[in-house]
């Protein structure tokens, strides 16, 4: 189904996450589907929760220089009542895509838009090279000189706002069936956002769902999960992939 047409069927304000990647400037033709971006965009802010988050992730035709439809797209949400709470990177740390006169491009952009203030963010934390107590820098003088301090240094500290993952078979997803799909995006980006932005029992919604993964990760996280794509072969693989966390669950459950 057309994800405009299922939004014009939900509520308003019943959405705690979106996560989910266009099909941005044709680089593929997702079987001939007409992208219409800005009815897109509208019924997001529509069906979001006060405090809700739409994570949008999103790259830009590269053909003599960026094509800058992602930045269209961010200021656009802009317009229409979403802040921008952050801009985050999705790095992919192996990446095939060579340039011959520029250096070669690994990222995309993941848009974290807002509706009023983020109501539920758990930050993902990382290990600290060092930790302990020790003498730390405080207050540095002009002559060049550092009073320092007995002070702790934290085991962990929240992660940065770029995100690295592996691309492919066993970085992306070990579904081989995923890959029936033209562009997936990996599994762990989907549970890195959904831990941040969510709880047990939230609504995620993924309104271009393709293979399923945003809907798959949130069911093995334990939210409910809504999912739509317009191409009747892409659902047959997103619902062969939750069945799938439907059997691992119930064997973990024996």
């Amino acid at each position: 189904m057309d994800c405009i047409d299922i939004m014009q069927e939900m509520d308003d304000k019943v959405v705690d996450l979106t996560i989910t990647s266009p099909p941005y400037d044709n680089l593929r033709t997702y079987k001939g589907y007409s992208f219409d971006f800005e009815n897109i965009a509208k019924g997001l802010y529509r069906v979001t929760k006060d405090g809700g988050i739409v994570v949008w992730v999103v790259g830009d035709k590269i053909n003599g220089g960026f094509s800058m439809t992602s930045f269209k797209q961010g200021l656009f949400f802009k317009d229409i009542g979403f802040k921008m709470h952050d801009i985050m990177i999705y790095r992919k740390k192996n990446t095939p895509f060579m340039r011959t006169n520029a250096y070669t491009n690994c990222y995309e952009f993941m848009f974290v838009l807002v509706k009023g203030k983020p109501k539920t963010f758990n930050p993902l934390k990382e290990r600290t090279v060092r930790n302990g107590i020790e003498r730390l820098p405080a207050n540095k003088k002009a002559d060049g000189s550092v009073r320092k301090v007995w002070g702790e240094l934290k085991s962990e500290k929240t992660r940065t706002n770029i995100w690295d993952y592996a691309v492919g078979l066993g970085g992306t997803t070990n579904d081989k069936i995923a890959f029936q799909h033209p562009a997936v995006f990996p599994e762990r980006l989907a549970q890195d956002h959904i831990l941040s932005w969510t709880n047990p029992g939230d609504l995620v919604f993924d309104p271009m769902c393709g293979s399923g993964t945003t809907c798959k990760v949130a069911k093995m996280l334990d939210r409910n999960y809504l999912g739509c794509d317009i191409s009747e072969e892409y659902i047959a693989i997103a619902k062969q992939r939750l069945d799938l966390v439907l059997k691992q669950k119930k064997l973990l459950a024996i």
